[in-house]
């Protein structure tokens, strides 16, 4: 646009430079034609430039529509693919309810079939949830790192060396390297 202008003013300047020449020579063409020739070009390129800036406009417009229409269908997008993990996951998770309702339905007198009923299910929730990528904090012979662990208690022990993991309270996870939980830790502070 502004090459544009530069162009305009670079003719405007020569035709003004050329009225000069031919107000020397005003035997060969009258005063009013050349300054009526100027008014014309200069009237051609406003006429230009203005069609110019309006292609321009025209053009910023459509790129902004066309980007509201991506951020748009980008959104929806991110928005199916939530719905399709967690339909995976929910999937996955329905046989463990099943589980649950036939442990409940079970006769109260027989504990420990009931027990290992329980353990079953537990056993399954973990494979599901390894396998939609949930990993375990390990903090047994660990060193405190505050990335994984957080720290609820400072006790001192003798036998083991300073920021060493004591005990866990509770168990931290992470899910495909991205911790959701830290482990709740003891550590040593001698």
């Amino acid at each position: 646009m502004q090459h544009e202008i530069d162009e305009a003013e670079a003719e405007e300047a020569a035709a003004e430079g050329g009225d000069d020449v031919s107000a020397g020579n005003a035997d060969e063409q009258p005063a009013g034609q050349s300054e009526e020739a100027g008014a014309e070009e200069a009237a051609q390129q406003i006429e230009k430039l203005a069609a110019d800036l309006k292609a321009k406009e025209e053009r910023v417009l459509r790129l902004q529509a066309d980007f509201e229409n991506f951020r748009r269908r980008t959104g929806k997008e991110k928005e199916e693919l939530s719905a399709v993990v967690t339909q995976g996951i929910l999937k996955d998770m329905l046989p463990l309810l099943d589980n649950f309702e036939r442990a409940m339905a079970a006769e109260k007198k027989d504990a420990e079939a009931f027990q290992k009923g329980v353990e079953m299910i537990y056993t399954q929730l973990q494979e599901v949830l390894k396998k939609n990528g949930l990993e375990r904090i390990e903090t047994q012979g660990k060193k405190f790192d505050p990335n994984y662990h957080q720290a609820v208690m400072r006790v001192q022990d003798e036998e083991h060396e300073d920021d060493d993991i004591a005990q866990e309270l509770q168990k931290g996870y992470m899910v495909k390297g991205r911790v959701i939980r830290p482990s709740m830790v003891q550590v040593v502070a001698n």
